[in-house]
Order: C-alpha cells, then structure tokens, then sequence
C-alpha cells in the first residue's frame, strides 16, 4: 500500500479575492513532500482560466492518519495567502498557518 505524504490543494479565486472555491486537479496526493512542490507549478498552469487568480498549497500528511482526516479547513486572506489544514473529525492535523504569538505574560 502506498502512503500518503502530501496533498496537492487547490483553490480558484475572483479578482477581488472574495469569492473562492476549490478546484479539482488531476493528481492531488504524493508520496513525498517534495513530489508535490514540484508538480504545484504545472497543476496551477493547467488550472488557468479556470480563475482570475489560482492558488494552490502542499499540506504534509502524517502517514498512520493518512485515512482518518475527513476535511480540509481553508481561507483566503486579503492578501491572497492560502491557509489551509487537514483535519480529522475536529482535530488539526496538519497547517501551513504561521502560528500565532502568544503573549504568556500578558495579565488576564
């Protein structure tokens, strides 16, 4: 059985950036990581017309849950950044978000 390493993700979006959807590519999983970074650059080129603008991302799978994730939680920022993640029944799985900073002196 071969695993899962990385998911090819892809989203098609407005010229505003306010309106997108995910767009279908002929081959989203990989067995590594670095398979998919170098087919990202021709998925993106067949997918043209398709969207004014198209954006796609690698998400690294952990391959013992490569079966169990049952979503993918996305967002378009202003700025056009893809943040996207592979989640299994809630939980996070795995993220190309910036983490973000966290004050731990901060008084409540």
């Amino acid at each position: 059985m071969e695993h899962i390493a990385a998911l090819l993700f892809v989203v098609g979006c407005s010229s505003t950036m306010t309106d997108c959807r995910e767009l279908e590519v002929p081959v989203s999983v990989f067995e590594t990581e670095q398979a998919c970074i170098v087919e990202r650059p021709f998925a993106l080129g067949d997918l043209q017309g398709q969207a004014p603008h198209i954006i796609g991302k690698c998400l690294a799978v952990d391959p013992a849950l490569e079966d169990d994730y049952d979503q993918i939680a996305w967002n378009v920022r202003p700025d056009g950044t893809l943040v996207a993640s592979l989640e299994v029944s809630g939980m996070l799985v795995a993220s190309n978000a910036e983490r973000p900073q966290k004050d731990y002196f901060k008084q409540q």
